[in-house]
Protein backbone atom coordinates (compact mmCIF):
# COMPACT_ATOMS: atom_id res chain seq x y z
CA UNK A 1 0.00 0.00 0.00
CA UNK A 2 1.39 3.35 -0.93
CA UNK A 3 0.02 6.33 0.91
CA UNK A 4 1.29 9.66 -0.02
CA UNK A 5 0.50 12.42 2.84
CA UNK A 6 3.13 15.44 1.99
CA UNK A 7 0.37 17.77 0.21
CA UNK A 8 1.95 20.66 1.44
CA UNK A 9 5.26 19.80 -0.29
CA UNK A 10 3.38 19.37 -3.31
CA UNK A 11 0.56 18.00 -5.11
CA UNK A 12 -0.21 15.39 -7.93
CA UNK A 13 -0.85 17.57 -10.90
CA UNK A 14 -4.65 16.88 -11.60
CA UNK A 15 -5.40 14.55 -14.18
CA UNK A 16 -7.59 17.25 -16.31
CA UNK A 17 -4.52 19.71 -15.67
CA UNK A 18 -2.52 17.15 -17.71
CA UNK A 19 -4.71 16.91 -20.49
CA UNK A 20 -4.52 21.03 -20.78
CA UNK A 21 -0.75 20.75 -20.84
CA UNK A 22 -1.05 18.73 -23.71
CA UNK A 23 -2.92 20.28 -25.68
CA UNK A 24 -1.03 23.74 -25.07
CA UNK A 25 2.22 21.64 -26.04
CA UNK A 26 0.77 20.73 -28.88
CA UNK A 27 -1.42 23.50 -30.49
CA UNK A 28 -0.42 26.89 -28.33
CA UNK A 29 3.27 27.00 -28.56
CA UNK A 30 3.83 30.82 -29.81
CA UNK A 31 5.41 32.94 -28.19
CA UNK A 32 2.73 35.28 -26.33
CA UNK A 33 4.91 38.32 -27.09
CA UNK A 34 4.72 38.29 -30.90
CA UNK A 35 1.36 40.10 -32.57
CA UNK A 36 1.16 37.39 -35.47
CA UNK A 37 -1.54 34.60 -34.92
CA UNK A 38 0.57 32.03 -33.01
CA UNK A 39 1.42 34.45 -30.51
CA UNK A 40 -1.93 36.18 -30.18
CA UNK A 41 -3.44 32.58 -29.87
CA UNK A 42 -1.18 31.98 -26.79
CA UNK A 43 -1.44 35.01 -25.38
CA UNK A 44 -5.05 34.45 -25.22
CA UNK A 45 -4.05 31.42 -23.04
CA UNK A 46 -2.32 33.48 -20.68
CA UNK A 47 -5.14 35.80 -20.10
CA UNK A 48 -7.35 33.01 -19.75
CA UNK A 49 -5.79 31.37 -17.15
CA UNK A 50 -5.09 35.21 -15.09
CA UNK A 51 -9.21 34.84 -15.39
CA UNK A 52 -9.14 31.51 -13.61
CA UNK A 53 -6.59 32.25 -11.22
CA UNK A 54 -8.53 35.67 -10.13
CA UNK A 55 -11.60 33.52 -9.90
CA UNK A 56 -10.14 31.91 -6.78
CA UNK A 57 -8.88 35.15 -4.54
CA UNK A 58 -11.99 37.31 -6.41
CA UNK A 59 -9.59 39.76 -7.42
CA UNK A 60 -9.45 41.37 -10.80
CA UNK A 61 -6.99 40.03 -13.86
CA UNK A 62 -4.93 43.35 -14.05
CA UNK A 63 -3.90 42.57 -10.47
CA UNK A 64 -2.24 39.04 -10.96
CA UNK A 65 1.46 38.80 -11.59
CA UNK A 66 2.28 35.52 -12.97
CA UNK A 67 5.57 34.55 -11.42
CA UNK A 68 7.61 31.09 -11.51
CA UNK A 69 6.04 29.95 -7.98
CA UNK A 70 4.93 31.11 -4.35
CA UNK A 71 9.02 31.85 -3.50
CA UNK A 72 9.34 34.32 -6.81
CA UNK A 73 6.05 35.90 -5.41
CA UNK A 74 7.37 36.76 -1.89
CA UNK A 75 10.64 37.86 -2.87
CA UNK A 76 8.69 40.09 -5.04
CA UNK A 77 6.48 41.59 -3.01
CA UNK A 78 9.43 42.24 0.04
CA UNK A 79 12.16 42.98 -2.79
CA UNK A 80 9.69 44.99 -4.70
CA UNK A 81 8.88 47.56 -1.79
CA UNK A 82 12.23 47.66 -0.16
CA UNK A 83 14.11 48.74 -3.46
CA UNK A 84 11.27 51.98 -3.71
CA UNK A 85 13.30 53.45 -1.06
CA UNK A 86 16.81 55.40 -1.44
CA UNK A 87 17.55 54.68 2.64
CA UNK A 88 16.72 51.70 4.80
CA UNK A 89 13.18 51.37 6.02
CA UNK A 90 11.25 49.07 9.01
CA UNK A 91 9.36 45.67 7.77
CA UNK A 92 7.61 43.40 10.40
CA UNK A 93 7.20 40.04 9.61
CA UNK A 94 6.41 37.31 11.87
CA UNK A 95 8.79 34.67 13.87
CA UNK A 96 7.40 31.50 11.84
CA UNK A 97 7.66 32.87 8.01
CA UNK A 98 8.49 30.60 5.40
CA UNK A 99 12.10 30.99 4.24
CA UNK A 100 10.90 32.53 1.27
CA UNK A 101 10.15 35.59 3.25
CA UNK A 102 12.97 35.08 5.94
CA UNK A 103 15.43 35.07 3.86
CA UNK A 104 14.77 38.49 1.61
CA UNK A 105 14.57 40.08 4.94
CA UNK A 106 17.73 38.88 6.00
CA UNK A 107 19.60 40.50 2.91
CA UNK A 108 17.46 43.21 3.65
CA UNK A 109 19.40 43.59 7.31
CA UNK A 110 22.61 43.26 6.04
CA UNK A 111 22.00 46.44 3.61
CA UNK A 112 20.98 48.30 6.93
CA UNK A 113 17.03 47.60 7.23
CA UNK A 114 15.30 47.32 10.34
CA UNK A 115 13.28 43.84 10.45
CA UNK A 116 10.67 43.39 13.70
CA UNK A 117 9.82 39.34 14.02
CA UNK A 118 7.21 39.28 15.96
CA UNK A 119 6.66 36.99 18.72
CA UNK A 120 3.74 33.46 18.55
CA UNK A 121 2.25 31.77 21.34
CA UNK A 122 2.78 28.51 21.98
CA UNK A 123 0.21 27.63 19.48
CA UNK A 124 2.18 29.65 16.76
CA UNK A 125 -0.20 32.50 16.20
CA UNK A 126 0.55 36.38 16.44
CA UNK A 127 -0.71 38.14 18.90
CA UNK A 128 -2.54 41.68 17.26
CA UNK A 129 -1.82 43.72 19.96
CA UNK A 130 2.30 42.93 19.07
CA UNK A 131 1.53 44.05 15.79
CA UNK A 132 0.06 47.62 16.72
CA UNK A 133 2.97 48.16 19.12
CA UNK A 134 5.61 47.36 16.60
CA UNK A 135 4.66 49.60 14.26
CA UNK A 136 6.72 52.37 13.63
CA UNK A 137 6.50 55.57 11.72
CA UNK A 138 9.25 54.40 8.85
CA UNK A 139 7.21 50.78 8.63
CA UNK A 140 6.74 50.23 5.52
CA UNK A 141 5.21 46.50 5.08
CA UNK A 142 3.94 44.39 7.23
CA UNK A 143 4.25 40.45 6.07
CA UNK A 144 2.56 37.79 7.59
CA UNK A 145 2.04 34.63 6.18
CA UNK A 146 -1.22 32.99 6.37
CA UNK A 147 -1.02 29.45 7.08
CA UNK A 148 1.70 27.90 8.49
CA UNK A 149 3.30 24.87 6.38
CA UNK A 150 4.85 23.38 8.88
CA UNK A 151 2.37 23.40 11.94
CA UNK A 152 -0.57 24.32 10.65
CA UNK A 153 -1.61 27.17 11.77
CA UNK A 154 -3.64 29.55 10.89
CA UNK A 155 -2.56 33.32 11.33
CA UNK A 156 -4.86 36.11 12.11
CA UNK A 157 -5.17 37.80 9.25
CA UNK A 158 -8.09 39.91 8.87
CA UNK A 159 -7.16 41.48 12.22
CA UNK A 160 -3.72 42.05 11.50
CA UNK A 161 -4.35 43.50 7.92
CA UNK A 162 -6.51 45.91 9.40
CA UNK A 163 -4.10 46.97 11.45
CA UNK A 164 -2.25 47.61 8.76
CA UNK A 165 -4.60 49.54 6.86
CA UNK A 166 -5.28 51.75 10.08
CA UNK A 167 -1.70 52.59 9.90
CA UNK A 168 -1.29 53.42 6.33
CA UNK A 169 0.96 50.46 5.66
CA UNK A 170 1.43 47.84 3.10
CA UNK A 171 0.48 44.45 4.61
CA UNK A 172 1.60 41.00 2.50
CA UNK A 173 0.14 37.78 3.39
CA UNK A 174 1.68 34.46 2.16
CA UNK A 175 -1.19 32.47 0.85
CA UNK A 176 0.56 29.78 -0.76
CA UNK A 177 -0.93 27.09 1.91
CA UNK A 178 -4.26 28.64 2.15
CA UNK A 179 -5.50 28.55 -1.28
CA UNK A 180 -7.46 26.34 -2.59
CA UNK A 181 -7.80 24.91 0.97
CA UNK A 182 -9.68 28.03 2.72
CA UNK A 183 -12.22 30.63 0.90
CA UNK A 184 -10.10 33.73 0.03
CA UNK A 185 -11.66 36.93 -1.06
CA UNK A 186 -9.12 39.68 -1.52
CA UNK A 187 -12.35 42.07 -1.72
CA UNK A 188 -12.90 41.64 2.03
CA UNK A 189 -9.64 40.60 2.96
CA UNK A 190 -7.04 43.94 4.15
CA UNK A 191 -4.30 42.59 2.00
CA UNK A 192 -2.18 45.06 -0.68
CA UNK A 193 -0.23 41.37 -1.75
CA UNK A 194 -0.84 37.52 -1.22
CA UNK A 195 1.41 34.80 -3.06
CA UNK A 196 0.20 32.08 -4.75
CA UNK A 197 1.56 28.90 -5.82
CA UNK A 198 0.42 26.46 -8.90
CA UNK A 199 1.76 23.23 -7.55
CA UNK A 200 0.21 23.50 -3.57
CA UNK A 201 -3.19 23.69 -5.63
CA UNK A 202 -2.84 20.19 -8.15
CA UNK A 203 -1.26 22.69 -10.93
CA UNK A 204 2.00 21.71 -12.32
CA UNK A 205 5.18 23.09 -10.36
CA UNK A 206 7.13 26.69 -11.90
CA UNK A 207 4.26 28.58 -11.75
CA UNK A 208 3.06 30.91 -9.32
CA UNK A 209 1.22 34.53 -8.84
CA UNK A 210 1.39 37.81 -7.03
CA UNK A 211 -1.92 39.82 -6.25
CA UNK A 212 -1.08 43.44 -6.22
CA UNK A 213 -3.70 45.39 -4.96
CA UNK A 214 -4.87 48.20 -7.39
CA UNK A 215 -2.97 51.82 -6.96
CA UNK A 216 0.04 49.56 -4.69
CA UNK A 217 3.32 50.35 -6.16
CA UNK A 218 6.34 48.13 -6.67
CA UNK A 219 9.29 47.23 -8.31
CA UNK A 220 10.39 44.35 -10.32
CA UNK A 221 13.48 41.93 -9.62
CA UNK A 222 13.68 40.93 -13.17
CA UNK A 223 13.82 43.75 -15.81
CA UNK A 224 13.96 42.50 -19.68
CA UNK A 225 11.22 42.51 -21.65
CA UNK A 226 8.60 44.26 -19.78
CA UNK A 227 5.53 41.45 -19.26
CA UNK A 228 3.45 41.07 -16.88
CA UNK A 229 3.15 45.11 -16.67
CA UNK A 230 7.17 45.17 -16.34
CA UNK A 231 7.20 43.66 -13.15
CA UNK A 232 8.01 40.05 -14.17
CA UNK A 233 10.03 40.23 -17.44
CA UNK A 234 10.64 36.96 -19.57
CA UNK A 235 8.98 34.97 -21.95
CA UNK A 236 5.78 32.93 -20.21
CA UNK A 237 6.21 29.47 -19.52
CA UNK A 238 2.50 29.20 -20.59
CA UNK A 239 1.69 25.42 -20.46
CA UNK A 240 2.19 25.90 -16.53
CA UNK A 241 0.54 28.75 -16.73
CA UNK A 242 -2.41 27.19 -18.04
CA UNK A 243 -2.46 24.51 -15.73
CA UNK A 244 -2.12 27.20 -13.10
CA UNK A 245 -5.24 28.52 -14.10
CA UNK A 246 -7.43 25.30 -14.46
CA UNK A 247 -6.13 23.77 -11.19
CA UNK A 248 -7.43 27.09 -9.55
CA UNK A 249 -10.43 26.70 -11.24
CA UNK A 250 -10.89 22.78 -10.29
CA UNK A 251 -10.17 23.70 -6.64
CA UNK A 252 -12.67 26.62 -6.64
CA UNK A 253 -15.84 24.50 -7.87
CA UNK A 254 -15.41 22.16 -5.06
CA UNK A 255 -13.57 24.37 -2.61
CA UNK A 256 -16.38 23.86 0.14
CA UNK A 257 -16.67 19.90 0.08
CA UNK A 258 -13.25 19.74 0.02
CA UNK A 259 -12.61 21.54 2.80
CA UNK A 260 -15.21 20.16 5.08
CA UNK A 261 -13.86 16.63 4.13
CA UNK A 262 -10.55 17.19 4.91
CA UNK A 263 -10.81 18.53 8.21
CA UNK A 264 -12.81 15.32 8.96
CA UNK A 265 -9.96 13.45 7.79
CA UNK A 266 -7.55 15.76 9.89
CA UNK A 267 -9.35 15.24 13.22
CA UNK A 268 -9.83 11.80 12.65
CA UNK A 269 -6.13 11.17 12.38
CA UNK A 270 -5.73 13.52 15.19
CA UNK A 271 -8.32 11.17 17.31
CA UNK A 272 -6.82 7.87 16.23
CA UNK A 273 -3.47 9.50 17.89
CA UNK A 274 -4.89 11.38 21.02
CA UNK A 275 -4.04 8.41 23.32
CA UNK A 276 -0.13 7.75 21.84
CA UNK A 277 2.41 8.86 24.52
CA UNK A 278 4.81 9.54 22.04
CA UNK A 279 3.16 12.02 19.96
CA UNK A 280 2.52 15.92 20.97
CA UNK A 281 0.19 17.80 18.36
CA UNK A 282 1.35 20.94 17.26
CA UNK A 283 -0.03 24.10 16.00
CA UNK A 284 -3.12 25.46 16.51
CA UNK A 285 -6.32 22.67 16.58
CA UNK A 286 -8.91 25.27 15.88
CA UNK A 287 -7.21 27.77 13.98
CA UNK A 288 -5.49 25.16 11.64
CA UNK A 289 -4.92 24.20 7.98
CA UNK A 290 -7.78 21.78 6.97
CA UNK A 291 -5.48 19.38 5.38
CA UNK A 292 -2.64 19.58 7.81
CA UNK A 293 -1.57 17.67 10.84
CA UNK A 294 1.72 17.39 12.83
CA UNK A 295 3.29 16.25 15.74
CA UNK A 296 6.57 16.26 18.09
CA UNK A 297 7.91 12.88 18.58
CA UNK A 298 8.21 12.89 22.57
CA UNK A 299 11.79 11.63 23.59
CA UNK A 300 11.80 8.57 25.99
CA UNK A 301 14.01 9.47 29.16
CA UNK A 302 17.63 9.49 26.76
CA UNK A 303 16.13 8.75 24.04
CA UNK A 304 15.65 10.59 20.78
CA UNK A 305 13.62 10.04 17.63
CA UNK A 306 14.22 12.65 14.83
CA UNK A 307 11.33 13.54 12.54
CA UNK A 308 14.15 12.53 9.77
CA UNK A 309 14.15 9.32 10.76
CA UNK A 310 10.70 8.73 11.02
CA UNK A 311 10.37 9.95 7.80
CA UNK A 312 12.40 7.39 6.23
CA UNK A 313 11.26 4.54 8.44
CA UNK A 314 7.85 5.81 7.04
CA UNK A 315 8.82 5.69 3.37
CA UNK A 316 9.97 2.05 3.92
CA UNK A 317 6.13 1.36 5.01
CA UNK A 318 5.32 2.69 1.95
CA UNK A 319 3.92 5.88 3.60
CA UNK A 320 5.16 9.60 2.65
CA UNK A 321 5.67 12.11 5.02
CA UNK A 322 7.11 15.58 6.16
CA UNK A 323 9.61 16.86 8.84
CA UNK A 324 8.79 20.54 8.71
CA UNK A 325 9.04 22.22 5.38
CA UNK A 326 9.81 20.71 2.32
CA UNK A 327 12.61 23.45 1.39
CA UNK A 328 14.36 22.43 4.50
CA UNK A 329 13.75 18.53 4.43
CA UNK A 330 17.66 17.81 3.68
CA UNK A 331 19.09 19.92 6.56
CA UNK A 332 19.50 17.89 10.43
CA UNK A 333 18.53 21.58 12.27
CA UNK A 334 16.43 22.05 14.86
CA UNK A 335 13.21 23.55 12.98
CA UNK A 336 13.82 27.75 13.44
CA UNK A 337 9.53 27.20 13.27
CA UNK A 338 9.19 24.81 16.59
CA UNK A 339 11.91 27.03 18.09
CA UNK A 340 10.02 30.31 17.64
CA UNK A 341 6.99 28.46 19.08
CA UNK A 342 8.99 27.83 22.49
CA UNK A 343 10.21 23.93 21.83
CA UNK A 344 13.89 23.34 22.92
CA UNK A 345 16.37 22.82 20.17
CA UNK A 346 15.65 18.97 20.73
CA UNK A 347 11.83 18.97 20.81
CA UNK A 348 12.71 21.22 17.37
CA UNK A 349 14.65 17.82 15.82
CA UNK A 350 11.37 15.34 16.16
CA UNK A 351 8.91 17.62 14.32
CA UNK A 352 6.72 15.69 11.69
CA UNK A 353 3.91 16.79 9.28
CA UNK A 354 1.42 14.98 7.54
CA UNK A 355 -0.64 16.57 4.79
CA UNK A 356 -3.81 15.46 3.31
CA UNK A 357 -4.91 16.08 -0.24
CA UNK A 358 -7.91 14.54 -2.60
CA UNK A 359 -6.61 11.20 -2.69
CA UNK A 360 -6.68 10.71 0.77
CA UNK A 361 -9.56 8.37 2.30
CA UNK A 362 -10.45 7.36 5.56
CA UNK A 363 -8.71 3.96 4.83
CA UNK A 364 -5.47 5.53 4.21
CA UNK A 365 -5.70 7.59 7.94
CA UNK A 366 -6.83 4.45 9.41
CA UNK A 367 -3.93 2.56 8.13
CA UNK A 368 -1.08 5.25 8.69
CA UNK A 369 -2.26 5.82 12.77
CA UNK A 370 -1.47 2.54 13.20
CA UNK A 371 1.68 2.09 11.21
CA UNK A 372 2.85 5.55 12.56
CA UNK A 373 2.84 4.22 16.20
CA UNK A 374 4.54 0.65 15.30
CA UNK A 375 7.24 2.78 13.85
CA UNK A 376 7.86 4.63 16.97
CA UNK A 377 7.24 1.43 18.99
CA UNK A 378 10.12 -0.21 17.06
CA UNK A 379 12.31 2.71 16.55
CA UNK A 380 11.96 3.24 20.57
CA UNK A 381 12.72 -0.64 21.43
CA UNK A 382 16.01 -0.59 19.30
CA UNK A 383 16.99 2.48 20.76
CA UNK A 384 17.31 0.56 24.31
CA UNK A 385 18.87 -2.31 22.86
CA UNK A 386 21.71 -0.64 21.44
CA UNK A 387 22.04 1.46 25.25
CA UNK A 388 22.01 -2.32 26.89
Amino acid sequence: MQIYLDYSATTPTHPQVIERVATILQHHWGNPSSLHTWGQDTATVIEMAREQVVGLINANPDQIIFTSGGTEADNLAIIGVAQQYNRPRHIIISSVEHSAIAEPCKQLEQQGWQITRLPVNRQGRVNPLDLKAAIQSDTVLISIIYGQSEVGTLQPIEELGSIARERGVLFHTDAVQVAARCDIDVRKLPVDLLSLSSHKIYGMQGSGALYVRAGVDILPLLRGGGQEKGLRSGTPAVPVIAAFGLAAELAQKDLISEKMRLIALRDRLFDLLADYPYLLPTGDRFYRLPHHVSFIVRPDNDSQITGKQLVRQLNLAGIGISSGSACHSGKLSPSPILKAMGYSDREALAGIRLTLGRDTSAADIDWTALVLKQVIDRCLSALIVSKS
